[in-house]
């Protein structure tokens, strides 16, 4: 069974890193090195820099109250957020940020349901192998007869009433995916981990991506319309446990200036995709620090490229003292004008976390300022982060939310996702629900004045 916290590849990583490239990484900056403990907090006692404010939160409620439905992943499409669930979704009517209200919540089980949406259609991600397609199925063992694990799609045209119009297999299922939208085709390119021995429906190697093609006026007829390979010459030393690719965690496109990136576990790969069907690897790099390579966000300009790294999978303290500023942390790279790879810095919370506090850089998007380079970011247990990495070389944190430890019985929560949308930040929290936030400070200001009317993270597009 494949989850978010990658427990096939964690068991083999936990104790090391992957292997690092030709070029020795980069000193951590002063900003990182200088990590001071966070205060002393109460079991869900909130604290948060001066520049952030507590808007709202939207709890989980019945019937997303059960012991593993944790809330997941974030998209967003005009006055709507839409929040992943273990157990389904929930749509939210954000209009007045102050006062959000739940218009509707899907039951439809089969972690970690990674969600998007555009136009009238929503996507979720199924990882776990389920014993037939539908919403009302059962766990299943890996390679079962009649298993099932995807991306199924719902019309949400009607919020109050999403509907399930169909389910598209995919090979090793599908732990996130990426939207490319199009007016009369949406392309969905799937990233999932594996292989898993003697699978049938997950064999190693795992060297391709499933790319999903979805005709908006008949997407029950969606289907895998390529499966391109997205390892190139992967600088891999002699013993390394990565000798064979384990697929993708994230993928992220950026289609208006033609490319994507794959955070691909032990590798981060760079992608031309000028044909949606054939991408075209451009170059693949890895990082003596990183462990499981997570996710990838380009800065607007497309000249800056954010990898992160989930050392643990998302269950383990890599915040404590114990752990390095560079483990578990954001690498930064330059992306040159020949489209190259050049890491140049790295990021992590400077707020020192206990040793019970599951806490590593996770999900985060930009916080359009035009000139800067700045994010908002989920860090478990570790909280909500802003920091600003203009400066590639000394990335700094500005701003921060966070709980205490969790109450006795849970073992993990925190922020899963923390995403900029229309002058707020939302969070994503395990068990916690939906938080609403605020930053006002300079650097950040700007920011308000661009509004949105659609966010998929994984689908970057420029402001």
């Amino acid at each position: 069974m494949r989850r978010i916290f990658c427990v096939l590849v964690v068991a083999l990583l936990a104790s090391g890193c992957s292997p690092g490239g030709d070029t020795p990484p980069p000193k951590a900056s002063p900003q990182a090195a200088a990590s001071s403990a966070a205060p002393v907090l109460a079991v869900d006692e909130i604290d948060h820099s001066d520049n952030i404010r507590v808007v709202a939160n939207v709890p989980l409620e019945a019937p997303f109250d059960g012991d593993e439905a944790w809330g997941t992943d974030l998209a967003f499409q005009g006055e709507y957020a839409f929040v992943g669930n273990y157990a389904g979704f929930t749509i939210v009517d954000i209009s007045d940020p102050e006062k959000p209200s739940v218009v509707s919540r899907t039951v439809c089980e089969g972690g970690q349901n990674d969600i998007s949406v555009t136009g009238d259609l929503l996507f979720l991600s199924v990882d776990f192998p389920r014993d037939n397609e539908s919403c009302v199925s059962k766990d299943s063992d890996e390679g079962a007869a009649g298993a099932w694990e995807g991306v199924r799609i719902f019309d949400v045209s009607d919020k109050k009433r999403p509907k399930y119009v169909t389910s598209i297999r995919t090979e090793c299922g599908s732990h996130t995916h990426a939207v490319l939208p199009g007016e009369k085709t949406v392309y969905v390119y799937v990233a999932s981990s594996g292989p898993v021995p003697d699978s049938t429906t997950c064999p190693p190697p795992h060297s391709a991506m499933d790319v999903i093609e979805v005709p908006v006026d008949a997407p029950q007829t969606a289907r895998v319309a390529a499966r391109p390979l997205v390892f190139g010459e992967r600088p891999v030393t002699e013993g390394s446990e990565y000798e064979e690719p384990r697929g993708c965690h994230d993928v992220t496109v950026y289609p208006e200036r033609k490319l994507a990136a794959g955070a691909c576990f032990g590798d981060g790969v760079l992608m031309d995709i000028s044909n949606p069907l054939l991408p075209r690897v451009l170059q693949v790099v890895q990082d003596p620090n990183f462990a499981v390579w997570h996710s990838a966000t380009f800065n607007n300009d497309g000249t800056k490229l954010v990898f992160s790294d989930e050392l643990g999978g998302g269950t383990s303290a890599t915040c404590d003292k114990a752990t390095g500023v560079q483990e578990g942390a954001n690498a930064i790279y330059d992306l040159t004008a020949e489209n190259t790879l050049e890491r140049r810095g790295y990021f992590k919370i400077p707020r020192v976390q206990t040793g019970e506090e599951n806490c590593v850089a996770h999900n985060g998007s930009l916080i359009p300022v035009k000139g800067k380079d700045i994010m908002v970011q989920g860090w478990y247990q570790g909280g909500v982060s802003v920091w600003d990495f203009t400066d590639s070389e000394n990335a700094r944190e500005i701003g921060y939310f966070e709980r205490g430890p969790l109450r006795a019985g849970l073992s993990l929560g925190g922020s899963w996702s923390a995403y900029y949308y229309n002058g707020f930040i939302y969070s994503s929290d395990i068990t916690k629900g939906l938080d609403i936030l605020e930053i006002n400070d300079p650097l950040t200001d700007p920011a308000k004045s661009v509004k949105m009317t659609e966010l998929n993270v994984q689908s970057q597009r420029s402001y």
